[in-house]
């Protein structure tokens, strides 16, 4: 189980930054610090999908990156199993998959080699690494490809490659920053089953998304981002409330209108 606590993280604004209307009004900003997670806090337990749901800049990757311990918070906790992953970064990098927005593949090595390489990193030994890229490859189907170089790849190519180099350490939470953005229909199919499968398995995912028809497919919970905080936490079924015909896009749309301060 993974727990976040009242996560906040602010940002230094350059003195030479002139502000425009809008950003003036916006509360995140205050004196000479852009407040991108100003209070955050969800859980989400073993077998367990959450959606990540929010407008462009409201604060969604940064508390991604918050999880992985890819940046320190000014304050608050992240929680696996009762550890603070805060406090011992390393440990928790083996204990949390992360994908970013960027896959971030090494461009002259193989689909196999990328992966191979961080499977490594984690300490895997030859066999148990070579056993968990033959399964991770057939449950997203990449044999077709696993030989070839990154540079060469098509986008949903390399979303598969960077998810199974994410996921090869079977760690305990699996994040995912928008897994499916760009992606063709049969690509898209493939990383939901895969994300079905971690879920079969007891894994915790949290994934970032824009559609709403993946949410409805997948999630057990939702969270909705807005300038900076946690606007709504529930199960599926209480953001379905949300909304008279239980329409998630309205749901999305009555959480947003809410005044933020």
């Amino acid at each position: 189980m993974i727990q976040i606590n009242q996560l906040a993280k602010a940002f230094a604004i350059s003195k030479n930054n002139k502000l425009s209307d809008s950003e003036k009004n916006d509360v995140r900003y205050g004196g000479d610090r852009f407040h991108s997670v100003r209070e955050v806090s969800f859980s989400c337990g073993a077998g367990e999908v959450l959606a990540l749901l929010g407008p462009n800049g409201a604060g969604k990757t940064t508390t991604l990156r918050l999880l992985s311990t890819a940046l320190q918070p000014d304050s608050g906790s992240v929680l696996i199993d009762g550890q603070d992953v805060i406090k011992k970064p390393l440990q928790a990098r083996k204990r949390i998959g992360f994908l970013s927005s960027s896959t971030g593949l090494y461009g002259r090595l193989t689909a196999r080699e990328n992966v191979a390489y961080f499977g490594r990193l984690h300490g895997m030994s030859e066999n148990a690494l070579n056993e968990r890229i033959d399964e991770l490859f057939s449950l997203l189907q990449m044999h077709e490809f696993a030989n070839r170089r990154a540079d060469n790849m098509s986008t949903g190519m390399k979303q598969k490659t960077a998810i199974a180099r994410a996921v090869v350490h079977s760690p305990k939470v699996v994040v995912l920053d928008e897994p499916t953005t760009g992606l063709d229909i049969m690509t898209v199919q493939t990383v939901l089953d895969f994300i079905r499968s971690l879920k079969q398995q007891g894994t915790p995912v949290i994934f970032s998304t824009h559609h709403l028809d993946e949410v409805a497919a997948l999630c057990d919970k939702v969270v909705v981002i807005n300038a900076g905080i946690s606007a709504f936490n529930g199960s599926l079924e209480e953001f379905r409330q949300l909304s008279p015909t239980a329409d998630l896009r309205q749901a999305f749309l009555q959480v947003l209108n809410k005044e933020v301060v």
